[in-house]
């Protein structure tokens, strides 16, 4: 397998705030350092995993800015909402910080047709050269983008690049990787099916347990690539609790991961509201999450 065009252990990065809920450039910036540090390919900022409904486009833009200057991997930079036009907009201010791509998820909650899906993401591709990422994550934004669509824009937009997959739909994923130009490019966006996309073609992970086990993943994948599914699956065995740990219906994403942070000494902060604070006990189970997979 070829390097991936954004690199293979991409880790959708968590957004620092301050002690009193501002974004902190100089910790986003000590973050993406870190996270390269640890092994880490590539970088989502300002997804759903870096808060990005609660960001101003001011925010927004400085974090790209202030990322980039920290870090030379791959960024892809997150520019869009339910709001076509707002989301051109945002891309192509985006554009201008020095960005490798462009994240764009399914227009949320308005559940737009397939019609209205496609013509959301043309949109967005017009906007800017830089490589397109989809988004298709059917259970935040109630569609799934149809296979048939995204072959289309595949054919047809050059600069839409692939998919970041999240639909936990292995068997439609592998039929889309086979009905897509070998450049169209497949990664996993949901940490418990990393390995069975791997085995339809996937060509990496945009994750968010990487925050904290990057070399595992990098395993995961070298003994994969390698012909070696029973490594591979012994390491997937060893990252399931962290796959476990990283979202949960009292403590969403990205509550767990910033509270793991934390505890290795990284300055993120809270979440900001809607998901707010997190609960006291969540740094204790993040401490032993740690401590198993490194025991």
């Amino acid at each position: 397998m070829g390097m991936a065009r954004f690199g293979e252990v991409v880790v959708a990065m968590v957004t620092p705030f301050d002690g009193d809920g501002a974004l902190d450039e100089k910790g986003a910036a000590a973050l993406a350092e870190w996270l390269v540090a640890e092994g880490v390919d590539g970088l989502v900022l300002a997804g759903t995993t870096g808060e990005s409904p609660t960001l101003h486009d001011d925010e927004t833009l400085d974090l790209f800015r202030a990322v980039r200057a920290a870090v030379d991997v791959p960024l892809l930079a997150g520019t869009s909402s339910n709001d076509t036009a707002h989301s051109v907009e945002l891309t192509e201010a985006a554009t201008a910080t020095g960005v490798d791509g462009i994240l764009a998820v399914t227009p949320y909650y308005s559940r737009p047709s397939q019609a209205g899906i496609e013509a959301h993401f043309r949109a967005i591709a017009a906007g800017t050269d830089l490589p397109v990422l989809l988004y298709d994550i059917p259970i935040r934004t109630g569609r799934k983008i149809d296979t048939e669509v995204m072959v289309r824009l595949a054919d047809e937009v050059d600069n839409i690049a692939g998919v970041k997959d999240a639909t936990g739909n292995p068997a439609e994923a592998a039929r889309l990787i086979a009905a897509t130009p070998d450049d169209f490019e497949l990664y996993s966006g949901e940490d418990s099916l990393n390995l069975p996309l791997l085995a339809v073609g996937s060509v990496g992970v945009v994750s968010v347990a990487a925050h904290w086990s990057a070399a595992e993943h990098r395993r995961m994948l070298d003994a994969f690539n390698a012909g070696d599914v029973a490594g591979a699956r012994a390491v997937n065995d060893r990252l399931r609790p962290s796959y476990d740990f990283e979202t949960g219906p009292d403590t969403p994403n990205p509550m767990p991961t910033k509270a793991m942070l934390r505890t290795l000494d990284l300055r993120v902060g809270q979440c900001r509201l809607p998901v707010g604070p997190a609960p006291a006990e969540l740094e204790d189970r993040a401490r032993q999450v740690h401590a198993d997979l490194r025991g």
